[in-house]
This record gives C-alpha cells, sequence and structure tokens, in this order.
C-alpha cells in the first residue's frame, strides 16, 4: 500500500495485490473512517453537522441523531464520495469515480454503550488470476473546509457534486457567487469588511432599476400625500369605499402600492446568502475589519451598556448591543422615515413600524459583524439613492 498526501488535506491510496497462488483470488476493496463518540454541535436548522455523502449524483445529508435513530443509510452507487462533516472540518472517503460500489453506507453502531459513526464502501467483487496484480486508487479528504481547494479538487479528479460538502444552503446558486465576489475583493484589499462593502455597492447597482421604480413611486406618494389625506378624511367611515378611491387615486397619479416591498425580495435572499457565507466559510472565521473588530464572523463586542469596556462586566448578549447594530438600527429608522407610505398608515400601523428598528437593533446584536455592517452599509447607501431619486422627482414635477 502507498500513501501520498499533498499540500493541503487530500490523501492517495494505493494498494496493490499480487496473487502469487495458484488460485484466482476474489476481492473486493473496501475503506472505511469511524468517529467515536457523537460530538457537540451548534444545533442550527441552517447548519448540517453529521453524515453526508453523494450517491448516483444525489446529496444526502443525515444528521447525527437521525443516524442514531435509523442505524443505517446503505445506497450501492457508482463513485460518488461519504463521510463525516463537522461546521468548518469534514473527513471522506473519494472512491475511484467510475468504480461499481456494491456498498456505500453511512451507518452508526454502539457496542458496551460506546457508538460509532461510520462511513464505509465496498466495491464490487473483483477476481485476481495466479500470477495478476490489481491496483487500485482511492483517496481521503480529511481537513479545513476551503473553498478553493475544495473546488479544484471536484474538478481535477471530477468529484460529482464535492462542492456541497460546504453547507451553501437551499439558496447555494446565490450564497457561492457571493462567496466568489467577496473573495475577489479580499483578495484585491486584503480585508473581508472592506469587500463586504465593496460587493454592497456591486450589488445596490444591480438592483437599482427594481430600486429606481421603487424611489420613483414613493416620489408620487409623497406628492400625493394632500390627496390621501382629503380622501381619509371626507371616506374614513366606509372603509370599502374608501379603498376603492385610493386605488383609483393610485392608479391616476401612477402609485405602485407594493413599491416598498419589491427591493425588500432580492434583499432578504441576499441577506440569508451572506449569512450563510459568514457561518460556514472557514476563510471568514476570525477576520478583522477595523478598530474593535477583529472578527466578522462573530458578533460586534463593543457596546455602551459596559460603557465600552470601561465596566468590567461583561452583559449578556441580547442586551450587549454593538456599535455596529446601532448603527443599523439608525440607518433602518432614517430609511423608514423616507417612506412616504407610513404617513398614510393607521397609529396602530405607525407604532409597529416605529418600533421595527428598535427591535431588529436588538436582534442584530447576536449577528455576526460582517453581516450586520452589510446590513447598515446597505440602508446607508438605500438612503443616499432614494435622497437623490426623489428630489430628481420633485425637481421634474415642479
Amino acid at each position: 500500500m502507498h500513501v501520498e498526501v499533498d499540500d493541503q488535506f487530500m490523501f492517495t491510496v494505493t494498494q496493490s495485490v499480487i496473487n502469487t497462488s495458484n488460485k484466482p483470488l476474489t476481492l473486493a476493496p473496501y475503506g472505511a473512517i469511524s468517529r467515536s463518540g457523537k460530538p457537540e454541535t451548534q444545533g442550527m436548522f441552517i447548519l448540517h453537522e453529521g453524515m453526508i455523502g453523494v450517491f448516483d449524483g444525489i446529496l444526502e445529508e443525515i444528521s447525527y441523531d437521525d443516524i442514531i435513530d435509523d442505524r443505517e443509510f446503505n445506497k450501492p452507487t457508482t463513485g460518488g464520495w461519504m463521510g463525516i462533516t463537522d461546521k468548518f472540518w469534514m473527513a471522506t472517503l473519494i472512491p475511484d469515480g467510475k468504480a461499481e460500489l456494491k456498498r456505500a453506507r453511512l451507518k452508526y453502531s454502539e457496542k458496551s454503550g460506546k457508538g460509532t459513526f461510520i462511513a464505509d464502501y465496498a466495491q464490487d467483487w473483483q477476481v485476481v488470476a495466479p500470477g495478476a496484480t490489481l491496483v487500485t486508487t482511492n483517496r481521503i479528504y480529511a481537513g479545513a473546509k476551503i473553498v478553493n481547494a475544495i473546488d479544484d479538487y471536484a474538478a481535477k479528479y471530477e468529484i460529482t457534486l464535492f462542492d456541497r460538502a460546504i453547507d451553501w444552503g437551499w439558496f447555494w446558486f446565490l450564497t457561492q457567487p457571493i462567496f466568489v465576489g467577496l473573495h475577489y475583493m479580499f483578495e484585491l484589499t486584503g480585508n473581508y469588511g472592506v469587500a463586504i462593502l465593496m460587493v454592497t455597492v456591486v450589488l445596490k447597482l444591480f438592483l437599482f432599476p427594481l430600486a429606481n421604480k421603487s424611489y420613483v413611486s414613493m416620489s408620487h406618494m409623497k406628492k400625493a400625500q394632500p390627496k390621501i389625506k382629503a380622501l381619509q378624511e371626507k371616506y374614513g367611515d366606509d372603509k370599502q369605499k374608501m379603498q376603492q378611491e385610493m386605488m383609483a387615486l393610485y392608479k391616476k397619479e401612477k402609485i405602485n402600492p407594493m413599491a416598498g416591498c419589491l427591493p425588500m425580495i432580492p434583499q432578504m435572499f441576499i441577506f440569508f446568502s451572506l449569512y450563510k457565507t459568514l457561518m460556514v466559510t472557514i476563510e471568514m472565521r476570525h477576520q478583522p475589519f477595523f478598530g474593535w473588530i477583529t472578527d466578522l464572523s462573530a458578533p460586534d463586542p463593543l457596546t455602551p451598556i459596559n460603557l465600552f469596556g470601561l465596566i468590567p462586566w461583561d452583559p449578556p448578549s441580547m442586551i450587549a448591543v454593538g456599535v455596529l447594530p446601532i448603527l443599523m438600527g439608525v440607518s433602518m429608522y432614517l430609511q423608514q422615515k423616507m417612506n412616504p407610505q407610513q404617513a398614510s398608515m393607521d397609529p396602530a400601523q405607525q407604532k409597529i413600524m416605529n418600533m421595527l428598528p428598535f427591535i431588529f437593533t436588538f436582534v442584530c446584536s447576536t449577528f455576526s459583524a460582517g453581516l450586520v455592517l452589510y446590513w447598515a452599509w446597505s440602508n446607508t447607501l438605500g438612503i443616499a439613492q432614494q435622497s437623490v431619486i426623489m428630489r430628481r422627482e420633485e425637481a421634474k414635477n415642479s
């Protein structure tokens, strides 16, 4: 047996069997990796930790708890790979991509109260004639889930869906390009925080046509506010009639009442994709920005609750609101105030809307600093865009 390891984490195992007898030998090449005991996991729905594999081109992800309950997943396959994964690390078996596996298995076994998680495979039986030699080459990847390394191995060895070993999530078609953009900007600037700012600008430019329509409609809404208030006063007791007149006014003034929500839809997907990128990619781990932000994948540590560290006390995470979440809340409040639709809401709705920036400030205190940086910067760019477009529309209509 000959074992080679490259400068990353890929082991190449070459096994040779020489039949020196006068009878044929029937052999089945076999590989296995195991993990003793169930490790501590983050227990997050959006992050997979446990057994993983690709069988006949289909990705299978089985949590530790599920494999303990089911005991075994076994699916014969051609090629593929299987193993055990954590948030940033994994150990996987990668058999010859052209080999037929009569057994490809993810398994849990328990002996004397000690549990073991196993990923193994066995190739189809092969006959070695007297004097002949059987040579098999298979691989093991054991190490960090570095995006470029995994992508390179997937291409070099034609490993099906090997890039999905990183848990990009349901929106992998967005998450992966966002990471590529961030990593490219990082290589230019040497700072992932700056990369986040630059990618946000690019995304804002990409979404500008949609935002432009939204802000133009908002400008028309602002101009029509006196007429809207007149209708509310006239038909305040007749909700149905007021809605009919309001729709007619919107049509006449070219107002889309849903315009304010349109830019939010793609931004929600982008926000979630960036959240996944910051969470699952080891490249983002312990990456600094500037000043007190020494880890973009962790929450902002600087909070006014303890006078920015002057008081020797670590407040609970839910009230330890950092500087970046506060800036995000302020930017959200200012952007919200620029929306003329809020003026046409009833008092109860207005109170709820006014509370949202305050609520999200506390919610974001537990989010990674990189994610909050994106949100605050995106809001700031949105405020600038909205100001310019609405002033342009007001000048056009004056």
